[in-house]
């Protein structure tokens, strides 16, 4: 393991920000998970009445906000984008110290959120809607998007820059008005966004900030009548929760949730290059992203020489401080995800599993581990674990590795490697999920194309990013204008 440098000293005072001032609150302190003892941050803990004031805030600039020129918002948008460029490495430090990433995954994290804010200030001249004949004479019949009003937004801590952009950038250019519910274990660098899209100049009360629990100030959030949508990313048992609260009042809701993701190897794939993708995809982000590669399935004829192949590389990894030079993968998010990781561990091995490489950890450095002889029924080869681990699944056929991939209750990023068109297609065609990768990597995603997935990966109603991303937070009005 890499080791790390020097502590850093004085703690982020992390506010909220309601109606455009900066509100404290009693501190709740976050350790860097690399170096114990060293407080990155404290933040607030809100209750349901700042988030009552933060909707009424919200509220209260709608009308006004919802009346600005499109293209006049996405300046705006265009502003805090160049804002956060200039700070990028002030937030992808924050970020890597407060979440564990190394500075390279961070920094590509922030930059992310730049282009983000760029692709949506540009989406602002293209809002509008379409015209249709009518059977009426002497009619013109045409469509127009309106913005919803105010809207809640619940973002998970693997992604503290990139998810609160993703979602706030469309909500805005759309003419919406935000209050956004971070999580508190990254509340710096969700901050670090706020401010760039204060400084920009968005008027007061157009985006709000509210730290706290999701018992407190997430269900104050999702029930509040006045909230027109809700946009949650987090763990399926919760966007069922949110799902349901929100439902009982008929709110519009985005859910992304977990996944299992998949990539296949086929016999004709070279060992080496596909152990490189399946490791990156992985151990990248210490596996903490809903996109990780979490299972690999092979045949019996690759079996032997793509196991060696992934347990050379994944031995070879360099874990450390996210912060040093050299470090290839940070440390475990917490000691509670660490404790799920080495428990779905233990259990593969209770069930017959191989151990491969990895296995055990010091402090909050967990060794990336790698398991083989995984049965494809098996509770780690069914659950979303979260860290770094990667299961591998023998099976006799490319028919059975498809209905292996697809045999899982999430449905959100699945791949397969191979030179081979014809079955790459008919992967593509019978995969179960919302977005598949061919030679890629189950990681990243363009900012242009639509993202989510199936099954209890999402509620499958509304794509995230890209034009798609739009239709979630504008409604379509029918006009008849008779002459």
């Amino acid at each position: 393991m890499t080791t790390s440098a020097p502590l850093e000293v004085s703690p982020i005072e992390v506010r909220h920000l309601i109606g455009g001032r900066w509100l404290p609150g009693a501190g709740e302190e976050r350790q860097n998970p690399a170096r114990p003892g060293e407080v990155v941050s404290t933040s607030p803990d809100g209750d349901s009445s700042l988030v009552e004031d933060a909707v009424t805030r919200a509220c209260d600039a709608f009308p006004e906000w919802a009346q600005t020129p499109a293209p006049m918002r996405g300046e705006l948008l265009r502003r805090a984008a160049d804002l956060l460029e200039a700070r990028a490495d002030r937030a992808a430090r924050t970020l890597s110290r407060e979440e564990g990433k190394t500075l390279r995954e961070a920094g590509d994290e922030v930059g992310r959120g730049v282009r983000m804010l760029r692709f949506y200030a540009g989406e602002t001249w293209r809002l509008g809607g379409i015209t249709l004949p009518s059977m009426t004479p002497r009619t013109e019949l045409s469509t127009v998007r309106e913005p919803l009003g105010a809207v809640g937004i619940i973002t998970p801590w693997n992604f503290p820059v990139a998810i609160p952009v993703w979602k706030t950038a469309p909500a805005l250019a759309a003419g919406n008005t935000v209050v956004l519910k971070p999580a508190s274990l990254t509340a710096a660098s969700t901050a670090v966004v706020a401010e760039c899209l204060v400084d920009a100049g968005l008027p007061a009360g157009v985006f709000n900030l509210v730290y706290g629990s999701g018992a407190r100030v997430g269900e104050a959030l999702v029930t509040d009548e006045r909230i027109a949508a809700i946009s949650f990313t987090g763990s399926t048992a919760v966007g069922r929760r949110v799902n349901e609260l929100a439902a009982r009042r008929m709110a519009r809701v985005q859910l992304e949730l977990g996944g299992k993701n998949t990539m296949v190897v086929l016999p004709d794939a070279d060992p080496e290059q596909a152990a490189d993708l399946c490791v990156r995809g992985a151990f990248g982000l210490t596996g903490q992203a809903c996109t990780a590669t979490s299972r690999v399935i092979v045949l019996p004829e690759n079996e032997e020489a793509v196991i060696e192949a992934l347990r050379r590389q994944t031995s070879a990894l360099a874990v450390g401080d996210g912060l040093d030079e050299g470090t290839q993968m940070g440390p475990v998010v917490s000691h509670q995800q660490l404790a799920t990781d080495l428990r779905y561990v233990g259990e593969a091995l209770a069930d017959g599993a191989t151990l491969e490489a990895g296995g055990d950890h010091s402090d909050l450095f967990m060794r990336p581990t790698l398991l083989s002889r995984v049965g494809p029924q098996s509770a780690i080869a069914q659950e979303e674990v979260f860290g770094p681990v990667l299961a591998v699944v023998t099976v006799q056929d490319a028919a059975e590795a498809l209905a292996v991939a697809n045999n899982t209750p999430y449905g959100l990023v699945t791949g397969i490697i191979t030179n081979d068109l014809a079955a790459a297609m008919e992967f593509s065609r019978g995969a179960q999920a919302g977005v598949v990768k061919v030679n890629r990597l189950t990681t990243g995603t363009d900012v242009n194309a639509p993202f989510g997935g199936v099954k209890a990966s999402s509620n499958d109603l509304f794509r995230e990013q890209g034009v798609t991303a739009m239709e979630f937070y504008t409604r379509v009005k029918t006009v008849y204008l008779g002459y």
